[in-house]
Order: structure tokens, then C-alpha cells, then sequence
């Protein structure tokens, strides 16, 4: 079974985004299918503990072109609707900034064990 999990992930990206992190790992089925898991993490005190609240959304590859398309036109219309030129320059310059904040990882580098789950 330990080979298994191994073997499912193939890649897997972190995005650290202020008190959350982003995963976007890409994991195969027993038949080889390949499909994409998007992990929301969020770090949660409590009594002076600290526990992670995860949200995890499965995309599959028949879906992969209607998922990027749905994101993409939402992206745009929030930054030519809803945002201000401000905002909106304010909002790229961020991008800009913290793009070298994505971290690639192999498929066998762990992430730090306390944000390892599955």
C-alpha cells in the first residue's frame, strides 16, 4: 500500500499566501488516469495549539479545460468590474512581487511534516 501512495503523486506545487497555503498536486489512479487535488490549509489556534483546517477540491482531466476557462473569465471580470484601477495596480504589483514565493516540490520531497496530510 506504501508504494501505492508513492506512486499516485506526480507533482506537487505549494502556494503560501499570508495565513494560508495553497497545494496543487497532481496524483494518478490505478489505471494511470491522472487528475489534480487543490488543498486549501489554513492554521487554526486553539488553547494554545495550533491545528490545520483543510478544504480539498479533486479536478479531473476531462474537466481541466472548463475549470481554467470558468477561473480565468471570473479573474477577469473581478479586475475589469469590480476592482478599481488602484486596486487593480495594486493587486499586480503584489503578483509581481510574490511569484517566488511558489515552491515546486519532487514527488518524493516532503512537505514540512506538519502540513503533510493523506
Amino acid at each position: 500500500m506504501e508504494e501505492n501512495n508513492e506512486k499516485a503523486e506526480i507533482y506537487s506545487q505549494r502556494v503560501r499566501a499570508g495565513k494560508r497555503t495553497y497545494f496543487f498536486d497532481v496524483k494518478s489512479t490505478r489505471s494511470n488516469d491522472y487528475y489534480v487535488t487543490i488543498t486549501e490549509s489554513k492554521r487554526k489556534f486553539k488553547d494554545d495549539a495550533f491545528s490545520y483546517e483543510k478544504h480539498k477540491i479533486f479536478l479531473y482531466k476531462e474537466d481541466f479545460a472548463k475549470f481554467i476557462d470558468a477561473l480565468q473569465e471570473t479573474i477577469d471580470h473581478v479586475k475589469s468590474e469590480l476592482l478599481t484601477e488602484e486596486a487593480l495596480a495594486s493587486l499586480e504589483a503584489t503578483s509581481v512581487d510574490t511569484e517566488g514565493s511558489v515552491e515546486e516540490t519532487a514527488t518524493a520531497t516532503s512537505f514540512d511534516e506538519e502540513l503533510k496530510w493523506e
